[in-house]
């Protein structure tokens, strides 16, 4: 049974998922872990959901982890008093962790300046801006910066804590933990918060979404915006610019995205070679797949599969 115990910081409006994702998956490795909230008040998450913490945040002694989650609650205005404490407990804790957009408390408590942080992709941009100290990275799930560890949305929270479980009590306890949860032991913190299909909006124009799904469904095709152009029976130059203005990324960068997401698939689905995958999802070699994904997903293929799987 570990030592180390886990702190979680409740407060009005937090997602109550960034709470009990983690919290699950710490208590199930043995972790002894407390809420606590200012007052010790029960709290309203932002779905409605009442919380109710187990003591006073000002009565909470130091913690070897101290997790801070995300809500609407982490962005306007704050209890009276709280990324003090926050900034207190910090002082103590071996590691301070936020997840989705606690990373707003950690920075507004002080704690993140000068340090690479991420947070859901749809508050980096405000995150950014409020925070021009830190440097924000939109992609990775999860980022360590020495003891400071921020995740993306909701479920990244349970990535980033089985992570956490693996390193203090092993890989075995820790696929446990994920066989109970019924995840995957975990996500690599370098793998992209959303898919190809997710981070573009889909078209308005029928032949345009009728693209996309192509593209989606045949990665090992030619997939040149000549070749596009002509199944959306545009000109090319007609076709980038529509689908530009639709989707909201050029086409070769969706081409991309959909084939390095085909390759993730088929690395954690099946047990073809390396350079089949590749070839299989339109990469002319297995060591443009690897560029492709040192890249985007900071990682090599073989590494990912031996991850994910």
């Amino acid at each position: 049974m570990p030592t180390r115990s886990v702190l979680i910081v409740l407060f009005d409006g937090v997602q109550s998922l960034d709470v009990t994702g983690p919290l699950e998956a710490f208590h199930g490795a043995g972790y002894p872990v407390t809420t606590a909230s200012p007052g010790g008040r029960p709290v309203r998450s932002s779905s409605g959901l009442t919380l109710l913490p187990d003591l006073d945040l000002d009565l909470a002694g130091p913690a070897h982890t101290l997790l801070v989650p995300g809500g609407a609650g982490t962005r306007g205005e704050v209890a009276p008093g709280l990324t003090d404490r926050i900034a207190d407990l910090a002082a103590g804790a071996e590691r301070v962790v936020s997840v989705c957009t606690g990373t707003f408390l950690l920075a507004a408590a002080g704690l993140l300046a000068g340090r690479r942080v991420t947070t859901h992709w749809r508050h980096c941009a405000l995150l950014a801006a409020r925070y021009p100290e830190l440097t924000v990275d939109p992609e990775p799930i999860y980022v360590r910066d020495g003891r400071f560890l921020s995740s993306a949305g909701v479920t990244a929270g349970i990535d980033l804590a089985l992570h956490l479980v693996e390193e203090d009590l092993g890989r075995e306890v820790a696929l446990a933990v994920a066989r109970n949860l019924v995840v995957f032991l975990r996500r690599p913190g370098g793998q992209a918060q959303f898919s190809a299909q997710l981070s573009a909006q889909f078209a308005e124009r029928d032949s345009v979404r009728e693209v996309q799904r192509w593209i989606t469904e045949h990665p090992e095709e030619d997939l040149s915006v000549e070749s596009l152009a002509r199944r959306a029976s545009l000109s090319p130059r007609q076709f980038a610019r529509v689908f530009a203005a639709d989707v909201g990324m050029t086409p070769g960068r969706y081409v991309a995205g959909a084939r390095l997401e085909a390759a993730r698939r088929r690395l954690e689905d099946s047990r073809d070679g390396i350079e089949q995958v590749a070839r299989s999802c339109g990469y002319g070699s297995a060591e443009a797949m690897r560029r492709a994904f040192a890249r985007t997903l900071a990682t090599t293929p073989a590494d990912y599969r031996r991850r994910t799987r």
